[in-house]
């Protein structure tokens, strides 16, 4: 029994009617080293034998009676893997478009909260033979960077890989009583005026160290809290999904990154900005500032590798959409991006995870909902215009139940005022998009996965980088353009 940290527990708060905080993946697989083929069958014995490497898969939630302290994590006495597994096939003719529909389909259902919050996919019918498998985990229980170490460790190296044994054998939880929880929610509850007073005076120093840096001469803030320009896209969410996907090359970003003296994390953010600034131009919008991205950072160190649950704060960054010329766009959202960082390092990684340790659940919870229900998002300046997260991969093949991973594609989560979540995650040579968008504000969102391509081609163009092929065959997979 574990009681979630504040941080873990906001993603359950935050969820509402037309949001749900579950993160998710897209894999693409081929059965080609697979000798019998896929089956069901197949897939739930390979989950089934890897189960204790994925401790929050056998985890579900014990609320707190009243909602007065943030729920426990108990091992599931009633767990049953056939619960969380399902089978669907894709409609003909299987390519990406159909694939993507069907996936935002799947990821705007909710989890149940009654057992541990996950579910896994299994989706047939992709042209040239592979299959799918999508998996769905609640935010509460990971972040982007656990959330990877459990689907590497899910995976093989190689078919035919079995996995370690368990270092002990699973034992299931018995389901407090109500007076249990309140006993152990009230020993909490207890120590938070001392955490309380400490925080409120770390904040403070805080707040004064980062003033006084921002009042130097050679200062360049990041932008501030709802200093977002108004687009389209950021306005209230109806519950409606779309769903778009692409990979670029690696090693074409990296030659850019290279070539400006800049990061893989800062030519990234440029290839969403310049796919963001086209698209804006191609609907005759056009916004009174840059675009401003929340990008998540991890925080976990590495005493806490291998835990779960998040371990994640957050900085805004200019998109600097204003600027025309892409190799400056770069460099400008460089400079931005060090200049977040050094306001985060002053602030403190923990200044997050310390105040939502004092969140009212029920009240949360309530406020949410009610943000939602009125429409809110509607009648303020956004607070950022989209999410951006770059999870670093494995560099070397992986497999799932003998088959090869081709692709996988990452899904975030989007927010009331935040209708667009790019995530993107490396494996081997490529950089594997997924872009998640509210279908009622954005109708096209393959014009965004197929303007990252467009921004990666203008790019290596400006700063004369080596393509290797002459067709851009090797820069990008999304939409109907390669076959999944």
């Amino acid at each position: 029994m574990q009681r979630l940290t504040g941080l873990d527990a906001t993603f359950l708060y935050m969820e509402t009617p037309t949001s749900y905080m579950h993160v998710a993946g897209l894999m693409i697989l081929d059965p080609s080293t697979m000798p019998e083929g896929f089956s069901m069958e197949k897939l739930r014995e390979f989950y089934a034998s890897r189960l204790h490497l994925a401790a929050p898969f056998r985890r579900r939630l014990a609320e707190i009676p009243l909602g007065i302290h943030h729920p426990l994590w108990i091992e599931d006495p009633d767990f049953d893997l056939d619960n969380h597994l399902h089978h669907v096939a894709v409609p003909p003719p299987g390519g990406p478009r159909e694939l993507a529909d069907l996936a935002a389909d799947l990821v705007k259902m909710p989890l149940d909260r009654s057992r541990p919050l996950w579910e896994c996919w299994a989706i047939e019918g992709l042209e040239g033979g592979k299959f799918a498998v999508l998996t769905k985990v609640h935010h509460a229980a990971i972040d982007g960077v656990s959330g990877n170490e459990i689907t590497v460790a899910m995976l093989q190296l190689a078919p035919h890989d079995e996995p370690p044994p368990p270092a002990e054998e699973w034992k299931p939880d018995r389901v407090p009583t109500d007076i249990e929880r309140l006993a152990y929610a009230g020993s909490s509850i207890a120590r938070q005026p001392v955490r309380l007073v400490k925080t409120a005076r770390r904040t403070i120093e805080s707040a004064l160290r980062v003033r006084e840096r921002n009042r130097q001469p050679d200062a360049n803030p990041p932008p501030g809290l709802f200093n977002a320009p108004r687009t389209s896209f950021n306005a209230a969410l109806t519950p409606h999904r779309g769903f778009a996907f692409t990979s670029l090359s690696l090693s074409d970003v990296k030659d850019v990154k290279n070539a400006l003296g800049v990061s893989v994390n800062d030519v990234v953010l440029a290839l969403c900005a310049g796919s963001l600034r086209n698209y804006l131009e191609s609907i005759d919008e056009h916004p009174d500032g840059p675009l401003v991205a929340m990008v998540p950072v991890s925080v976990r160190t590495d005493e806490q590798k291998g835990t779960h649950g998040n371990q994640v704060s957050s900085m805004l960054c200019s998109l600097a959409t204003d600027i025309d010329d892409p190799v400056e766009r770069v460099r400008a959202i460089s400079g931005g991006t060090k200049q977040a960082k050094e306001q985060l390092n002053v602030i403190g990684a923990e200044a997050l995870t310390d105040w939502v340790e004092f969140a009212a659940p029920a009240l949360m919870g309530r406020a949410a909902r009610l943000y939602s229900r009125t429409r809110m998002a509607d009648r303020h300046r956004p607070l950022f215009n989209v999410t951006i997260s770059n999870v670093p991969g494995p560099p070397f093949p992986l497999y799932s139940s003998d088959a090869r991973l081709v692709a996988h594609y990452p899904m975030g989560p989007i927010f009331d005022g935040g209708g667009l979540n790019i995530t993107v995650m490396s494996y081997m040579d490529s950089l594997d998009f997924g872009l998640v968008a509210c279908s009622d504000l954005i109708d096209d969102v393959w014009s965004l996965a197929d303007g990252l391509g467009e921004a990666l081609e203008q790019l290596k163009k400006a700063v004369g980088a080596q393509s290797g092929t002459s067709n851009g065959a090797r820069t990008s997979k999304s939409g109907g353009k390669k076959s999944t």
